[in-house]
């Protein structure tokens, strides 16, 4: 299993830490390490100090594909999830200063929080999913899939140009704005569409 993450896919998020608007999906992989599973909390680790809440819409895949047409990607996924792309956020600034890959701002242990429960897709709207984080208690990131620059499908399509997608791969489709710093204390609950899939503490 493994997991794939898009970058910079609501254009809001993009300008909010003054990246270019991506012409093609901006990819990333994290390893099976990186799963936080269970509503465990999680532990800010020692070599950051600007850790950053990322929500995210989660694809997991149901079925072996490469090189998947646009138009049969609906046939590789069933259902969607929650969760939350973590990000050492100073770290990653003086990687991408120096050029170098960003894996260790973003692929670290627990840095890919995942909701326990998913929703199947024909119980939702695939092209206006609503989701937010809030943070004790105050949403401070809202979603909508209406405005992703590429749609889940389109996702599929690209992905699976460069990795054999197979049962079980989760793939992270880009944070809306209003990224920012966890604290230890803080709660975070994730919802979709309503439904809290996400809640867990900051340690």
């Amino acid at each position: 299993m493994k997991i794939i993450c898009i970058g910079r896919n609501y254009v809001a998020h993009a300008k909010e830490l003054d990246n270019e608007i991506p012409d093609e999906p901006v990819i990333f992989l994290k390893p099976d390490s990186a799963l936080l599973r269970n509503n465990d909390p999680f532990f800010i680790p020692g070599f950051s100090n600007e850790i950053h809440h990322e929500i995210e819409l989660v694809v997991r895949i149901c079925r072996l594909g490469k090189n998947i047409e646009r138009r049969f990607a609906h046939r590789y996924y069933k259902e969607l999830g929650l969760g939350i792309d973590f990000t050492a956020r100073d770290l990653q600034d003086k990687l991408k200063a120096k050029g170098l890959p960003w894996e260790k701002a973003k692929a670290f242990d627990k840095a890919a929080a995942l909701g326990n429960t998913f929703i199947p897709k024909e119980n939702l709207a695939l092209s206006a999913i609503k989701f937010r984080l809030d943070i004790n208690g105050s949403t401070v990131q809202s979603g909508d899939s209406a405005l992703m620059i590429f749609p889940i499908d389109e996702i599929i399509e690209q992905v699976s140009k460069y990795f054999t997608l197979k049962i079980g791969d989760l793939i992270f489709t880009g944070t809306p704005a209003g990224v920012g710093p966890v604290h230890i204390g803080d709660r975070l609950e994730g919802y979709l569409e309503g439904q809290k899939l996400l809640d867990f503490m900051i340690k």
